[in-house]
């Protein structure tokens, strides 16, 4: 269309190699060529039809270019494509379900879907505005040794802007549930890909606060002045969202025995037994601080079951990399860096230390319930922007022609070609 320029062709796709991951990305879905000037031909001005087609071809050019690695350049064209989309939505101009919009799966490219429905289009938009945000997320967690050192670190810094980022993504996928989904008819509903189903966007939206709150609690670790209490608090709650995430995800309708599916259901898995076993840890410690025997008992129970489940961890994460498409773990980090070591030594001191009170209380020997906490990592509300001032409709005359007029000139332009 002479719209895209050299721009964007700033990183060719890389040869592929086994990825880290800290924050899990699901599969990418990215647009395909589609044909948004015909269908709108003498509905808008051709000067509007011609700058949605532009801006959509430069989001196409520069994802398929980059493989979706171009998280700025592309986060920069879909905003402001997402702009002058929002017009195709208003039933004023009547032209909502006129342009077949294509998209496809990123990493396969085979399941390619095909819906007229401008709302589709816009659910797909801030659909890959959330996973780019998640794959910006976990960039900046992924460890670097910026000093040349051979030492891997992740800066409080960079921690604190990826919860920032979980946050924002969590926020464009609620917004997608809340405010897109109601407006797609049923009959397309049940054609959208798995991946947009409002199930599968609540877990991702869930699983993104999950590891906001990672990273917080990791960073408590990190803190002197954090207290044991906090520490607790932020693993129970990491749990609940993995836990929510999990049983929202396992009542979706999706393929979980293959594929990005199953990968994102061991991920949460791998990460509910981190934060039971976080949790379950953290509550030892505090209930070791009582007097009571019941209090001792009950302690080492936390800290036995702890122990256990870390053992469940490294089993579950190895489930996880090992799942297609194949990733490795970055080394230790956050709670895990600290509990992976720690978490046995306690669980092995308390033990031998009150063996007799274990010996003499069996009937305590009750695993105890982890309190329940109110979830307190929640996202703003996301809106959409304003729609583009082009779609003002008084000021549709070309060049002081009516729009009647430049539909027949378009005509005779195609006819002359």
């Amino acid at each position: 269309m002479g719209c895209t320029t050299s721009m964007y062709a700033v990183g060719r796709k890389k040869k592929k190699s086994v990825p880290e991951v800290v924050v899990f990305v699901p599969s990418m879905r990215i647009p395909v060529q589609s044909d948004l000037q015909r269908p709108l031909r003498g509905l808008i001005p051709k000067d509007l039809a011609d700058r949605l087609s532009c801006l959509r071809n430069q989001i196409v050019l520069v994802a398929e270019d980059t493989g979706g690695s171009a998280i700025t350049e592309l986060q920069r064209a879909l905003e402001e494509y997402l702009c002058v989309l929002i017009g195709l939505t208003k039933k004023e101009y009547g032209v909502e379900g006129l342009i077949q919009f294509k998209w496809k799966n990123l990493e396969d490219g085979q399941h390619e879907t095909c819906i007229a429905n401008s709302w589709f289009e816009v659910l797909s938009v801030v659909h890959l505005m959330a996973m780019l945000t998640l794959l910006e997320a976990d960039s900046l967690m992924i460890p670097k040794d910026h000093s040349g050192s051979g030492i891997r670190v992740v800066s409080s810094d960079c921690k604190r802007d990826a919860v920032d980022l979980l946050l924002k993504a969590a926020a464009y996928l609620e917004f997608c549930v809340r405010d897109v989904l109601v407006h797609i008819p049923p009959d397309i509903k049940k054609r959208l890909p798995t991946d947009l189903q409002d199930g599968v966007l609540e877990a991702i939206s869930i699983q993104a606060l999950g590891q906001g709150t990672e990273i917080q609690l990791g960073l408590a670790v990190e803190c002197q002045k954090a207290t044991l209490s906090v520490k607790r608090r932020l693993a129970c709650e990491e749990l609940s969202y993995f836990s929510q995430a999990y049983h929202r995800l396992s009542e979706c309708d999706m393929d979980t025995n293959n594929g990005y599916g199953k990968k994102l259901l061991l991920f949460i898995k791998w990460k509910f037994l981190e934060a039971k076993a976080a949790a379950y840890y953290y509550h030892g410690l505090i209930l070791d601080k009582g007097n009571e025997p019941s209090c001792h008992v009950s302690a080492v129970c936390c800290f036995l079951t702890a122990e256990e489940i870390l053992s469940e961890c490294k089993k579950a994460c190895l489930s996880f990399c090992l799942a297609t498409p194949v990733t490795r773990p970055p080394p230790l980090w956050g709670s895990m860096k600290h509990l992976q070591q720690k978490i046995p030594e306690v669980a092995s001191r308390k033990s031998q230390m009150y063996g007799y009170l274990l010996e003499q209380e069996k009937a305590l020997q009750a695993l105890p319930d982890l309190p329940d906490f109110q979830l307190s990592l929640r996202p703003d509300d996301y809106q959409l922007p304003e729609i583009d001032p082009a779609w003002d409709s008084e000021k549709w005359e070309i060049q002081g022609q009516p729009l009647k007029e430049h539909l027949k000139d378009s005509e005779d332009e195609i006819e002359t070609e």
